[in-house]
């Protein structure tokens, strides 16, 4: 059986049995995304990661009645959480184990975040928008998420002083990948991203880094994201 609740989060069996159901869906559009994906099933870790992650303290107090459908939900500023399925497609496709570190660009709520530290060694997350930064960091602390770090800054540049990184996750979508992210990915790192500067035109992209520098891309399916945003 799957784990409920990631420690330190009260039990609350109405949320339980919503994640559990979330979870449900999830899978089964997996399953019929698989035509885009080439994927039957997600991996046991990212499964336990998205049961374990309480998606309710993400979003605003007046969302959590509806917090565990399987769809984005508004988080303020203009920023939405992501879908969960897509955020399990995300992690499932970077191949993060529990010795990677992770870049995350585009923290948001931080639940992208947190799902990812529930499998990673460490995750450095970026958010250019202050507000949103401080607020997922205080969430993500206060769930005991100790393996997350955030900071606020334009997530284009990565984060050279942590670099290099063993995955790569993009929550927004640029135009083209940014050059510093395929510079700041280890040799054997994986970066995911969506890509595309409209709604209709988006594409979930991975790029691989060989052991010997070179870069492979590959597209998933469709995705819609928000724009990409840049410090002025």
């Amino acid at each position: 059986m799957l784990p409920c609740l990631h420690p330190g989060v009260e039990a609350q069996p109405d949320y339980v049995q919503q994640r559990r159901g979330m979870v449900a869906e999830v899978r089964a559009m997996v399953r019929d995304t698989s035509t885009y994906t080439k994927m039957q099933r997600l991996a046991a870790p990212v499964l336990v990661a998205i049961d374990s992650v309480p998606r309710h303290e993400f979003v605003p107090q007046r969302l959590w009645g509806v917090a565990y459908e399987n769809r984005p939900l508004p988080i303020g500023e203009g920023q939405t959480i992501s879908q969960p399925y897509v955020v399990a497609l995300m992690t499932d496709i970077a191949l993060v184990d529990a010795n990677s570190v992770v870049l995350e660009v585009g923290t948001g709520s931080g639940y992208q975040g947190a799902v990812l530290a529930e499998i990673a060694q460490h995750v450095y997350s970026i958010e250019i928008i202050e507000s949103l930064g401080r607020r997922a960091a205080s969430t993500l602390a206060r769930l005991d998420y100790e393996n997350v770090t955030v900071r606020i800054g334009d997530g284009y540049h990565g984060w050279p002083e942590k670099a290099p990184f063993d995955v790569i996750v993009v929550t927004a979508a640029p135009d083209q990948i940014p050059q510093p992210l395929i510079d700041q990915l280890k040799p054997g790192g994986r970066l995911v991203i969506p890509v595309g500067s409209q709604l209709g035109s988006q594409v979930l992209r991975v790029l691989n880094k060989d052991d010997q520098g070179r870069i492979s891309i590959q597209d998933v399916l469709p995705v819609g994201f928000v724009p990409f945003t840049r410090a002025r």
